[in-house]
């Protein structure tokens, strides 16, 4: 029998190399400028076309490459950035693998020019599907110029599975904003069909973030940092007033690295604990300064999952950074009493003498129930003196003294009401068998979700005008996610104008929904639809129209009159599903007259 088992060709292997490394567009710029990091560049511009379908273009003016080097930095685990194994505990660059740019130009096609300081021409060199198709010398600037077109050409269901362009869009500036909120130092240009989305001078951190994020975020900010023999600490977190339900800006970085930890974001959320309501997240922009060798960045080719040997103790660490940051800048709430029209107490003072104690005069001979005390007026022995005169000839109200005594046999009991409210959150009405409980949160939210789906689809949504119109001021990530979702909101009744820089205003919201913040209302619509991704028209709209029912629905606690609670169980009654809410949660149960009978027999 002949041997089966042989090696894959390069190009195959780097086929599937890419399947894990470059998922999407966003995965080749987060590769092409983190190249550009670590060339040590001061300047990095980014370009793409149709959201990095057509065209992905990363131009920086860091060390270059030789010809020689630019040829092999294409080969599989080729890099400049280990030698050996123990240096994978010693890592201070972005990349170390040495697949990134084998995977990239496996999938796509690839033209490089480049030029080392050095050399007086440069090299341009072509690829297409790991192949190279032409070198030659050329003339550039120091620095690398990457363009890579046509990203999955030749993967055709990679490419048939790519979401929208705003989604990938969306995704090219997360992964953007991760980068340069590392590197302030670094100037950096973001254009998308040649409109400019970022154009960020070299400056300090917290104007990096203030560049990114919005003015606005500038009053939230504390600064914490804290400096031990196990790691560094330094960053911002926000203030309690500053936190939200969704799209809070969280961010971990460790040593130059963004990384996901829910560990480390407990830490930060328990020092909030009773600060902020229940279910909010704060922002915070956290960076960790830790041995490499405590680290280990070598777990996904992403490396955003990063192990720490001693993660316990910088748990205690950020812990206790994070609650001095709060003490020190006394967001902790006072306790303010009302002191207005209050005796001034003053304060004790041990070295003053006090004066005598006050004296209090009273007549021993004082008695309350002599006679003499108080003149009592007496009442008329005869009760019909009381009413004389209040009887005239034909006076009306002469029936009410009249009519026959009411005898308990003659009451009639009231029809008792339908409905009860049970402690402001459960709707209970008897039915045929037993009783039924109704959360009056959930099913309010039913009621609505289908409503505004309703509204969505026949485009017939009611703006109320707003007297004074709000400002919605969005960083370019949430641009992105507001002209997509544009007319999804028009349609519920939002009515929104630009007003340039990144800012819109309000000037009119869906009818119904008085006493909601309207910017925080559309700051968390768009934030639940850019999490739940949604590519499709019928997505958005079910995300659109669950996330306004949540905010617009009765809150629980709200004491509703038997009219109200009517209206609710009728409504609810005529959705198409009186179970569940839109995200699966149970709005009713009965509990039936044998279990009631059980319990009590």
């Amino acid at each position: 029998m002949s041997d089966i088992i042989q090696l894959l060709p390069d190009s195959v292997a780097n086929q599937i190399a890419a399947g894990e490394v470059i998922q999407r567009p966003a995965s080749v710029i987060k590769e092409l400028v983190e190249n550009s990091v670590d060339a040590e560049a001061q300047t990095i511009n980014v370009l793409v076309v149709d959201a990095g379908r057509t065209s992905i273009q990363v131009i920086d003016d860091g060390k270059g490459m030789s010809e020689t080097d630019a040829r092999l930095a294409f080969e599989r685990h080729a890099t400049s950035k280990i030698r050996k194994a123990d240096d994978l505990f010693a890592l201070h660059t972005m990349g170390f693998r040495g697949e990134a740019l084998a995977s990239i130009a496996a999938v796509a096609q690839i033209e490089l020019m480049t030029r080392q300081e050095s050399d007086e021409i440069g090299t341009l060199l072509s690829l297409s599907g790991s192949k190279f198709t032409g070198q030659e010398p050329c003339s550039c600037s120091v620095g690398s110029n990457f363009k890579v077109e046509n990203l999955f050409f030749n993967v055709p269901a990679r490419r048939k599975f790519l979401k929208s362009n705003s989604t990938e869009l969306n995704n090219i500036l997360t992964a953007f904003e991760r980068i340069v909120l590392v590197y302030p130092h670094i100037a950096f240009t973001l254009h998308s069909n040649d409109a400019e989305l970022f154009n960020l001078k070299a400056g300090g951190l917290r104007q990096r973030i203030i560049d990114v994020f919005g003015k606005k975020l500038n009053q939230d900010l504390m600064p914490i940092e804290v400096d031990t023999t196990m790691c560094k600490i330094k960053g911002f977190v926000g203030k309690p007033e500053s936190s939200r339900k969704k799209g809070a800006h969280q961010y971990f970085f460790v040593n130059g690295r963004y990384m996901k930890h829910p560990y480390f974001n407990k830490a930060v959320m328990s020092s909030f604990e009773r600060l902020v309501p229940s279910g909010e997240q704060v922002p915070y922009f956290i960076y960790f300064e830790v041995a490499p060798e405590d680290i280990d960045v070598n777990i996904h080719p992403t490396k955003t999952e990063i192990k720490f040997e001693n993660e316990q103790a910088i748990w205690q660490i950020l812990s206790a950074a994070v609650k001095e940051a709060i003490g020190v800048f006394n967001e902790v709430p006072s306790i303010d009493f009302d002191v207005q029209g209050k005796p001034d107490i003053p304060v004790y003072n041990p070295n003053v003498t006090s004066a005598s104690a006050p004296k209090v005069s009273v007549n021993p001979q004082y008695n309350p129930f002599k006679e003499s005390a108080v003149a009592i007026p007496k009442a008329p022995t005869r009760w019909e003196d009381l009413y004389k005169g209040l009887k005239t000839g034909n006076d009306k109200n002469a029936e009410i003294f009249e009519s026959e005594p009411v005898s308990n046999h003659n009451i009639i009991e009231e029809k008792s009401p339908t409905h009860y409210q049970y402690k402001g959150k459960y709707i209970m009405t008897a039915v045929k068998s037993g009783l039924m409980i109704i959360d009056q949160h959930r099913a309010h939210v039913r009621i609505l979700y289908e409503k505004y789906l309703n509204l969505q689809k026949n485009h017939k949504g009611q703006s109320q005008k707003l007297l004074f119109p709000e400002i919605l001021y969005l960083n370019p990530s949430g641009m992105v996610q507001l002209e997509k979702a544009m007319s999804e909101l028009e349609s519920l009744g939002f009515e929104l104008t630009d007003m340039g820089r990144n800012s819109y205003a309000i000037n009119g919201v869906p009818a119904g929904i008085d006493g909601l913040d309207n910017v925080t209302l559309v700051n968390e619509i768009l934030a639940d639809t850019a999490e739940k991704g949604t590519s499709s028209k019928e997505e958005m709209d079910r995300t659109m129209a669950l996330s306004l029912a949540r905010r617009a629905a009765i809150p629980q606690g709200q004491v509703l009159t038997n009219e109200e609670m009517e209206n609710i169980v009728n409504e609810l009654f005529a959705c198409e599903n009186v179970n569940y809410t839109p995200d699966g949660k149970n709005i009713l149960c009965i509990l039936k007259q044998q279990e009631i009978e059980h319990l009590l027999g």
